[in-house]
């Protein structure tokens, strides 16, 4: 059984987190799993000889990285042509089937708490898009904000780095797309409007439970599904169109969801909905595993059964064209879920097209756009 495969659960599937003091509230991840490209590790074989715990309750760190470019064309048939840009890497949200945790290995960290806990800001970002944008090469395509991980996660409040690349892309009347879970997004809600009146803005509010427990547990450092949804309703009333983003899908724990939580955001203004399966590829396998066995032990080998039901046998999937949409019966049950809230609850929205035709680089006349 799954179970048994997984030696991180020894004697800790069963506690109970209230009374832990070893359980890391506020942090989705409770361990630090192995970074695959390191040479050294550190384990706890012998914990009754440490003078203190090897895994502490640290604060976060914000660390600062200049890369050489920031707009990345998204390698996949799942999502062909798309680009995207991650002013951050490392996600103090905390949301414990993060696919871009094992991202988190690339710079030497754990996918574990060091992905919730460091924090890396590229404060160059804004410079970087702006000279992305003036390459004489650049053909016009949306670029996605957070398709790694969240551009409006806490550390953005400060360093507004997510505004900053707004601007840039304001004034070079550039598309882009949004997906979020934090209400900080409404603090930009001026220059998103000025966007959204030459059609170059759509956004996404990603919304996983409405059930607070099952929140705090899952993700928790996000903001409340109450106010994802407050958030929804205020960009459309800004004329900013929003929609919703109920990913990932989890049978057992929020799968049953699915009607719920559209016609919530069909009701608070969002015009399209969309989904994802959940799948526990590299480190996230251990993670999460860890995870469900310390806070539903009840359920947890009949969610991690499901899960690798709806990836051939296997919780990790890799495979283009099922990864993100899973297969076999239980994958079929939640499309046709989904389908049939979607048709009920949001039939006959106005669906967004951006306008391509409105980019100008800054000094260029409109008559040389012509050509």
């Amino acid at each position: 059984m799954l179970r048994n495969q997984n030696e991180l659960l020894v004697s800790l599937t069963m506690i109970n987190n209230e009374k832990n003091p070893d359980y890391f509230k506020g942090r989705g991840a409770q361990l630090n799993t192995d970074n695959r490209f390191s040479k050294n590790l550190y384990t706890t074989e012998h914990d009754e000889v440490l003078d203190e715990p090897l895994l502490s309750h640290e604060k976060t760190q914000v660390l600062f990285e200049h890369p050489k470019k920031i707009v990345n064309l998204v390698k996949s048939p799942d999502i062909p042509g798309m680009y995207s840009m991650n002013p951050y890497q490392g996600c103090e949200h905390g949301c414990i089937y993060c696919y871009a945790r094992n991202t988190h290995e690339y710079w030497g960290y754990s996918a574990g708490l060091d992905f919730e806990r460091k924090i890396i800001a590229k404060p160059n970002a804004p410079q970087l898009l702006e000279k992305q944008l003036m390459n004489k090469n650049w053909i016009v395509s949306p670029i996605m904000f957070s398709g790694n991980t969240d551009c409006y996660q806490p550390t953005e409040r400060k360093l507004k780095i997510t505004r900053q690349m707004l601007e840039v892309l304001f004034k070079f009347r550039h598309p882009t797309s949004m997906i979020t879970k934090n209400s900080l997004i409404l603090r930009d809600i001026d220059i998103l409007q000025e966007m959204a009146k030459f059609n170059l803005v759509h956004v996404m509010i990603s919304i996983t439970s409405l059930r607070e427990d099952l929140r705090l547990k899952i993700e928790p450092r996000t903001a409340t599904a109450k106010q994802r949804l407050k958030t929804i309703e205020e960009l459309n009333k800004a004329g900013i169109p929003a929609g919703v983003m109920t990913a990932p899908i989890i049978p057992g724990l929020n799968s049953d969801e699915i009607p719920a939580l559209i016609e919530a955001a069909a009701n608070h203004g969002a015009d399209v909905a969309g989904y994802t399966i959940v799948r526990l590829n590299g480190a996230i396998k251990d993670i999460f595993t860890d995870w469900i066995y310390k806070n539903y032990p009840d359920r947890a080998e009949k969610v991690l059964h499901q899960i690798a039901e709806m990836h051939g046998g296997a919780v990790n999937d890799s495979r283009f064209g099922t990864r993100m949409r899973g297969e076999g019966n239980i994958s079929k049950s939640i499309n046709q879920l989904f389908k049939m809230a979607v048709k009920r609850h949001l039939s006959g929205r106005k669906e967004f097209e951006f306008d391509l035709t409105q980019f100008r680089r800054p000094g260029e006349s409109k008559q040389m756009e012509l050509f």
